[in-house]
């Protein structure tokens, strides 16, 4: 036990090293080449040589960072939570279409509504109707896959509902205006740049809002391992625990869906590469440390997003396949001697 919780805290030590490493990193690398004691400088409150690099590091570079880290977080978290609940090593939010909900929420939105969201007693326009837009969409989908696996059994029909909705915003791509369809692609490509300095305290409280959650949810998660009579048993309320947990995997979904796009294989993988590394399924390790490698993760992919340089920035789902896939196929091929759940 006590060689088991010291691996803990390397483990926990380690990624948050590499946290910080990387936040340098994101920092002081960009599109853009500007000198290390420069960035320096302006970290400091002092001006720059010149005024666009000032703009770039806070403008740009630092809520991208922060994003990145609490995006990163969030994916992992849902993830995590998701494959407990569902009690399958392959369920995250997009595999079981709730990131395609919030991306139908923010086509019906963009696409369809104009950007704007019109009822009798308020209207919204703008970022925050996308935001709207994108958590109705995930709490809908999510809540329709919780009563479905009540009383289906089967994973491939719970996973039909990621069809039915990739199907309606095809659809709407089809009846949509050039512009819209356009607007629409480059959002559903993924990008941690899409929180400007002034959405970064309302993203960033949001995020955390829906992590706190999680992490009030470790012990009934834990009580879930060994089953939901077990975890009667134990003085669970199953039906409160996923309420809580649509509020907290449908709030994370739909803000990061919102803000940054739907971001590939994060929550899929990450979750695996936590316990990977502990050997351990208790989540008073598991979700510390899946939310230091999720943001870790999600750092790293926005640094190699800006490695071309001025090139140009490579989309963020054309990089988390390439680093999320790799563990996803270990984990596939060794399911039968990884035991996850137990």
């Amino acid at each position: 036990m006590i060689h088991s919780d010291k691996k803990h805290y390397v483990v926990f030590g380690t990624l948050a090293l590499l946290i910080v490493l990387l936040v340098v990193a994101n920092l002081f690398l960009g599109s853009v080449n500007i000198p290390a004691q420069e960035v320096l400088r302006i970290l400091s409150g002092e001006e720059a040589e010149k005024a666009s690099w000032t703009f770039i590091v806070w403008e740009s570079r630092f809520p991208q960072c922060i994003t990145a880290l609490l995006c990163g977080a969030a994916l992992s978290a849902s993830g995590l939570m998701l494959q407990t609940v569902f009690s399958n090593p392959l369920a995250d939010s997009s595999i079981l279409g709730i990131s395609s909900g919030a991306s139908l929420g923010v086509a019906l939105v963009m696409l369809a509504g104009g950007g704007t969201i019109a009822t009798g007693v308020f209207t919204l326009s703008g970022f925050f109707s996308v935001i709207l837009g994108a958590f109705l969409g995930a709490v809908a989908v999510l809540a329709l896959v919780l009563f479905l696996s009540s009383l289906i059994k089967s994973n491939v029909m719970l996973l039909i509902i990621g069809y039915i909705t990739s199907s309606l915003i095809s659809l709407l791509n089809f009846f949509a205006t050039a512009e819209g369809v356009h607007s629409y692609m480059v959002w559903g490509m993924g990008n941690f740049g899409g929180v400007s300095l002034e959405q970064l305290p309302a993203f960033s409280l949001l995020t955390v809002v829906g992590l706190l959650v999680a992490v009030m949810l470790i012990k009934p998660l834990n009580a879930l391992l060994l089953g939901p009579r077990y975890a009667e048993n134990l003085g669970v309320n199953i039906r409160r625990v996923r309420n809580f947990l649509l509020l907290a995997t449908g709030l994370l979904t739909a803000v990061t869906t919102s803000f940054c796009g739907p971001i590939s294989f994060i929550g899929l993988a990450v979750p695996h590469l936590a316990r990977l590394m502990l050997g351990t399924s208790n989540h008073n390790s598991l979700m510390p440390v899946t939310l230091l490698a999720g943001g870790a993760l999600a750092l790293l992919c926005n640094l190699i997003c800006v490695l071309p340089g001025e090139s140009g920035v490579i989309p963020l789902n054309a990089v988390t396949p390439i680093l999320g896939a790799p563990v996803i196929i270990y984990v596939i091929i060794n399911q039968r001697r990884i035991q996850y759940f137990n």
